[in-house]
């Protein structure tokens, strides 16, 4: 469960949510790619998910690329690339298996096997 929209004891009504409920066994992380990074990537392609662990160090987890974008898009502002921004990006999505670790909002780096 997610999130509870009412408390035991609370009158429910004809198409009021109660709960909101998500299978959050696999995670769908949304990542953008360059131009240049988009011919060297393809679906079901292998993948590693970095998210951090402490200052220094990262978790580690396999992911397969899903679904690729065919229209670029602006580069979004909360996306930080080591390299300069690119204008426009392409978007990608990654399935990754979660053992509890991983949270519905949470950034994390691809590294492209």
């Amino acid at each position: 469960m997610l999130t509870k929209y009412s408390e035991a004891g609370e009158m429910a009504t004809n198409g009021k949510a109660l709960y909101k409920i998500a299978d959050l066994s696999t995670i769908t992380l949304r990542a953008y790619v360059t131009g240049t990074q988009l011919a060297q990537i393809k679906l079901g392609q292998q993948v590693q998910v970095l998210i951090d662990s402490s200052k220094k160090t990262y978790r580690k987890f396999p992911g397969t690329i899903t679904w690729i974008s065919d229209k670029a898009e602006f580069t979004p502002k909360t996306i930080q690339t080591k390299d300069e921004r690119a204008n426009l990006v392409y978007a990608i999505k990654i399935k990754v298996k979660n053992d509890g670790y991983l949270k519905i909002g949470m950034y994390g780096e691809v590294k492209f096997l």
